[in-house]
């Protein structure tokens, strides 16, 4: 976790507020991935983050609000993998084994993070499920350009193949299985094969 120099130092008021941000996203994670959402109080967050409540709540108004801003780190951190996948060349079945394996590998390389992205949102409240719909339907809108989709029907195939890749990879961050992760990855290609037959 970034921490910042005792003493005076060069940063910015931006840079100082960017890095306490960071940190106390890091410290919710890892507070939630142990305790879960609903048993993280604040008071825990800035123990691991090493911030004053006055700090906290300068930046957010509640812990919602900050598990808000929280689940959008989690998600670009995520997202700039998936644009990599989908700058991947190749047939449309290699272009979405090359996207799976990104996501795979950047759930498994930050557990918390990861946890907090698909887990805890369950027990975020209704503002955050719905920022998690508009993430799901924005990834099953790639998804359906990188498998080619001409019709309805493939949009909707995009979207199954969407909701069984969430639900199978939750459980294995659930389960804190990172070998897990990895062995999802043949079967969920060999299943979008089975959707996408002439991709």
């Amino acid at each position: 976790m970034p921490t910042l120099p005792r003493g005076r130092h060069g940063l910015s008021r931006a840079e100082v507020e960017a890095a306490q941000r960071e940190r106390i996203f890091t410290a919710m994670a890892e507070a939630m991935a142990e305790r879960g959402y609903v048993e993280t109080p604040v008071a825990e967050v800035l123990r691991r983050a090493g911030v004053s409540r006055e700090t906290f709540y300068q930046q957010f108004d509640s812990k919602q609000h900050c598990f808000l801003a929280a689940y959008d780190w989690a998600t670009d951190a995520l997202r700039t993998g998936f644009a990599a996948g989908l700058a991947a060349e190749g047939a449309p079945l290699e272009r979405f084994a090359t996207l799976l394996r990104t996501y795979l590998d950047a759930l498994a390389e930050d557990p918390s993070r990861s946890r907090l992205f698909l887990v805890e949102t369950w027990a975020a409240g209704a503002d955050v499920l719905r920022r998690r719909l508009a993430v799901q339907h924005e990834a099953a809108v790639a998804l359906a350009e990188v498998l080619g989709a001409r019709d309805e029907q493939d949009r909707f195939a995009c979207e199954a193949l969407l909701a069984a890749v969430v639900q199978l990879v939750t459980a294995q961050v659930v389960l804190d299985e990172p070998a897990g992760l990895a062995a999802l990855h043949p079967r969920l290609v060999a299943f979008a094969a089975s959707l996408f037959p002439d991709r």
